[in-house]
């Protein structure tokens, strides 16, 4: 199935995912330099932009097989990848951060930190970053996301606060939203790779990772809460309560397409024909709506899906890799491995290989989620809270060294819950 060797578009493959990776860590420099370049400026701003990095670098190797491959295998080799997870992650995006679904999210975290024995702020903080992501076994962890990542941005960092807490704060976000979708099989991307070929249900996924999960997200949620206590009590300033309403019918038909989505997620042509009967319905009341967030969904899926081209030319260096280690190593193998492309394509390369033992599929998938949260491109859903928080952060980007000191105490903590539980 794989080379001994690599062929000629699979090295340049492999090169380019390299200059991808190298390129996520450099977008501050291109939107300084488009600061000092206004000639470019636009096209320098486009390249500062994390989300469209991978997008940009499969452009570059789809234009090297045009031309040493032809046409006829360059389009054969986009027939062969599979877009339904950024087609996906697009509508869910869209849907989730809509106003209905976003009101009806925060009266129920502000109903839960009510009845918290603390004060109402720390209370909140402690209830987006614990059960938001918990919430997202069963709105899928991309809508978990969104729905976080839009309350700290409208909560937390609506006013100034430490880049130590911001950084810590979307750190434990990442690895609680990355371990938290683990308790169904449908709702975290690199399970969803796995769980049909390996036939993995909802009992399988509570038994063998999600209450271990929860612990984990509990901790986490729990220290980050205690360290920055006396920064976060503006998190439960009252919000104002908007001059019209949203009807419970209009909550209850956004709740009915979210979730209609979520059961169709692996069937494109249905879920997106639903995401356009959503968008007529939310045309026709659209005095119950926000501004869809249409532009950062569709970054996002465009990040996802370079991902998708540039990965399927990585098998012939990555697979061999992850078959040479035990199951003990290959969890660490895998954790380190996630921070540098994304877990769910280190599972599905997993699930194609014939005789795993069910140690090892349970090591490379425990693996892949605790390093969901190191690096923006390491899970998912991590691009859709950067797209939403990212203007919130110095120069409008995630410093990806700062990212990666904020997710390292919360992915040990996921690493001992994995390993010793």
């Amino acid at each position: 199935m794989f080379h001994a060797s690599p062929t000629l578009i699979q090295a340049l493959g492999a090169f380019l995912f390299g200059l991808a990776i190298l390129h996520t860590f450099s977008t501050r420099y291109f939107t300084r330099l488009a600061h000092t370049r206004p000639r470019h400026a636009g096209f320098l701003h486009l390249l500062g932009e994390v989300e469209v990095v991978f997008g940009f670098w499969a452009m570059v190797l789809m234009l090297f097989m045009f031309a040493i491959s032809g046409k006829q295998q360059a389009t054969a080799y986009l027939d062969s990848r599979s877009f339904t997870e950024p087609l996906f992650v697009f509508a869910i995006m869209v849907i989730a951060a809509t106003r209905p679904i976003l009101e009806l999210s925060g009266a129920m975290a502000r109903q839960l930190a009510r009845r918290l024995p603390v004060r109402r702020g720390v209370a909140m903080y402690f209830v987006v970053l614990a059960l938001v992501p918990l919430l997202g076994s069963f709105i899928t962890e991309p809508a978990a996301m969104t729905l976080a990542a839009l309350m700290l941005r409208d909560l937390l960092f609506s006013r100034p606060v430490s880049s130590r807490l911001k950084y810590a704060t979307i750190g434990v976000l990442f690895v609680n939203i990355s371990i938290g979708g683990t308790l169904t099989p449908f709702a975290a991307p690199p399970v969803l790779m796995v769980a049909t070929q390996w036939n993995w249900d909802l009992w399988f996924m509570v038994s063998h990772f999600g209450w271990k999960a929860a612990v984990a997200v509990l901790v986490n949620a729990v220290t980050v809460t205690l360290i920055f206590r006396n920064q976060v009590g503006h998190m439960g300033r009252k919000i104002p309560a908007p001059e019209v309403p949203v009807p419970a019918s209009v909550m209850a038909v956004h709740i009915v397409f979210l979730a209609l989505v979520v059961l169709f997620a692996h069937h494109p042509a249905v879920f997106l024909g639903l995401f356009l009967f959503f968008l007529g319905f939310t045309s026709a009341y659209r005095h119950y709506q926000n501004p869809l967030i249409l532009r950062e969904a569709l970054l996002v899926a465009f990040f996802l899906a370079g991902l998708v081209v540039l990965g399927g030319v990585q098998q012939w260096w990555l697979q061999p890799i992850l078959m040479a280690m035990d199951a003990n190593a290959v969890f660490f193998g895998a954790v380190a491995l996630t921070a540098f492309t994304d877990n769910a394509a280190l599972t599905y390369l997993g699930s194609q290989v014939a005789g795993l033992s069910h140690e090892f599929q349970v090591a490379l998938v425990a693996g892949a989620v605790t390093g969901g949260g190191l690096t923006v491109i390491a899970n998912a859903p991590n691009p859709a809270g950067a797209a939403i928080l990212k203007g919130r952060f110095a120069g409008g980007v995630l410093h990806p060294l700062w990212l990666l000191l904020g997710a390292l105490p919360p992915t040990l903590v996921a690493v001992l819950a994995f390993r010793l539980l």
